[in-house]
């Protein structure tokens, strides 16, 4: 579920009625949802332990001056009943019925260790033409088994993820439930229609969009933190109301150190052993495509405004 894998986009933090503190949230230590929003725009985020890789990178983006204008606000690890959380600054806090898109970025979001086992799996195989019967070539059909690495990549190219570096996993419009059922979005027809969707015809709200991931972009560009790791299974996450509008970087558990000696573009295409993951990609397509998606909203308005002359 594109919402229980991103934080911030949990069905609790969508909830626009949900208290401030939700009742029971000590019940919550075997609950599979991961995340819930406390008292005094805090939310609570539940982790491995004190090595945990996600409470590792926020510790160090905290110190870096370019990359914590760029995610949330790491407030520090609290313990309760033997389990760890990070809190972090609530990216709805101070929202009014907000408008909220989780965009995962980057054309790889798994790691390297992840696929490196080049056995060949049947259950793969048959998760896969469960998906798409047409997808295997004869050689795989002939022995209805791939390796997971395969796997990975015929669910990444579902979507706009390998092409793009991006690719849209939820929003949720006021006063609507949210729609996750995006991973099939694909084309730039596609991407643009839903991204102009989210918007609503709002062209000082894509405005904003983008010139913060412009911003952001730069960023990231300058900062050492990401000069330093790979950056797997981010999402930028997009908030806005009817008065502000938020974007910031989020989910940093599987930002792993690079090892000695590699360096990262965030650019190039991946290769086993380069560890590129095509973040900075996926911010200078998503950049191009809200870009996109303001002129049109611009042409639109504008054409209204003539029709309502005549």
């Amino acid at each position: 579920n594109a919402l229980e894998l991103s934080a911030p986009a949990s069905p609790v933090l969508l909830e626009c009625n949900a208290p401030t503190v939700p009742p029971g949230w000590l019940q919550l230590s075997g609950h599979p949802k991961s995340i819930a929003p406390m008292a005094n725009g805090i939310v609570r985020k539940r982790i491995s332990g004190p090595t945990d890789t996600e409470l590792l990178a926020y510790r160090q983006l905290m110190v870096d001056p370019h990359a914590l204008k760029v995610v949330p606000k790491f407030l520090g690890v609290h313990q309760v009943a033997g389990e760890h959380f990070i809190e972090l600054h609530n990216m709805l806090h101070g929202f009014v019925e907000p408008n909220v898109m989780d965009i995962k970025m980057g054309f790889r979001t798994f790691t390297e260790t992840e696929v490196s086992n080049t056995a060949l799996r049947a259950d793969l195989y048959q998760k896969m033409i469960a998906v798409d019967p047409t997808a295997p070539s004869a050689e795989e059909h002939a022995r209805q088994a791939i390796t997971k690495l395969r796997y990975m990549q015929f669910r990444e190219n579902m979507s706009s993820t390998q092409e793009k570096g991006f690719r849209i996993e939820a929003l949720r419009m006021r006063g609507c439930s949210p729609v996750t059922d995006l991973k099939t979005i694909k084309t730039d027809h596609q991407i643009r229609t839903t991204i102009g969707h989210f918007v609503n015809g709002r062209r000082s709200v894509a405005k904003d969009i983008l010139k913060r991931l412009r911003q952001m972009r730069t960023l990231i560009e300058k900062s050492e933190f990401f000069q330093r790791h790979q950056v797997l299974g981010s999402s930028v996450f997009i908030v806005y109301d009817d008065h502000q509008v938020g974007v910031w970087l989020i989910d940093f558990a599987k930002a792993l150190p690079l090892p000695q000696g590699v360096k990262v573009t965030h650019r190039r295409r991946w290769q086993m052993g380069n560890c590129e993951e095509g973040l900075l990609h996926g911010f200078d397509e998503l950049i191009r495509t809200m870009d996109a998606v303001q002129a049109n909203v611009h042409t639109a308005v504008r054409h209204q405004a003539r029709a309502t002359d005549v």
